[in-house]
């Protein structure tokens, strides 16, 4: 692919880390389209704004015309009932891959989540052959979503990188995020080299920062020419001397996916 997009759509933009991204990618396109659910607040210069429901098909269809590439950051972010995931995660991430599919577009990079693989236990290392063991409605969700994205490119030739995003915030917070830190500028990095790299396939990639310990092995993803240049450990002091350590026999220590291992159950209403 060439070093800019002419129209890249960015979903979830009205999200926690869809703000952090909007500007980011301006960059990486002539056209930005930017879309949530919620309001989108001003246009900048490069962006096109526009609102829609994940769960509504003709909505996505508009959405995606004229679309070059994907960003999905769109859908629910936390555990909980199943019907919000459903429309959101579930029948949002068929209605983008099949609205893909008509409209031509080719590449997707797709927000998954490490708790595709939570219940995998902090001790083990994973790559991208690792079985699925979602902690959750939400981890369910990530997993169809990368299935789904396997089956269009084995069908369609729709190549799809999947982030198993880890814990993207400003700074790790406590001693999980030790491991599972993403800062901002990796994860700016991965969704470039996501879109630019020549040949993807479908693609499964841990997105963290240089962590230690690390849990995640991205042999696999090694043709994306990622290397994240930050590390939890500048914080590690601060984490060790403020944080109290939960208990080793907690479930939320034990396994990758931590207090959302406990989560729910979320009867349906």
């Amino acid at each position: 692919m060439s070093n800019k997009i002419n129209r890249l759509l960015l979903t979830g933009a009205a999200g926690g880390l869809g703000r952090v991204l909007r500007r980011r990618v301006a960059d990486m396109a002539n056209i930005v389209r930017v879309s949530d659910v919620a309001a989108l607040g001003d246009a900048a210069a490069c962006e096109e704004l526009m609102r829609c429901d994940l769960g509504d098909f003709a909505g996505m269809l508009a959405l995606l015309d004229g679309v070059d590439a994907v960003v999905h950051l769109g859908g629910m972010s936390t555990d909980g009932p199943f019907e919000p995931i459903l429309n959101a995660n579930i029948r949002g991430a068929f209605n983008l891959y099949e609205g893909a599919r008509i409209k031509g577009v080719k590449r997707i990079v797709f927000a998954s989540s490490n708790h595709v693989v939570g219940f995998h236990k902090q001790t083990d290392r994973l790559d991208a052959t690792a079985a699925t063991r979602p902690d959750g409605n939400y981890g369910v969700s990530k997993a169809f979503g990368e299935s789904l994205s396997s089956f269009y490119f084995d069908r369609y030739g729709i190549e799809t990188v999947c982030m198993r995003i880890g814990s993207s915030f400003p700074r790790p917070i406590d001693h999980r995020m030790m491991s599972t830190w993403l800062s901002y500028d990796d994860l700016t990095e991965l969704i470039r080299c996501a879109l630019f790299a020549p040949t993807v396939g479908h693609t499964i990639v841990y997105a963290a920062s240089d962590n230690m310990p690390s849990w995640w092995d991205n042999r696999h993803a090694a043709h994306l020419g990622w290397t994240p240049k930050d590390s939890s450990e500048p914080f590690r002091t601060e984490v060790e001397a403020t944080v109290p350590r939960l208990d080793p026999t907690d479930p939320a220590a034990m396994y990758q996916g931590g207090q959302f291992v406990k989560l729910g159950p979320f009867p349906p209403k």
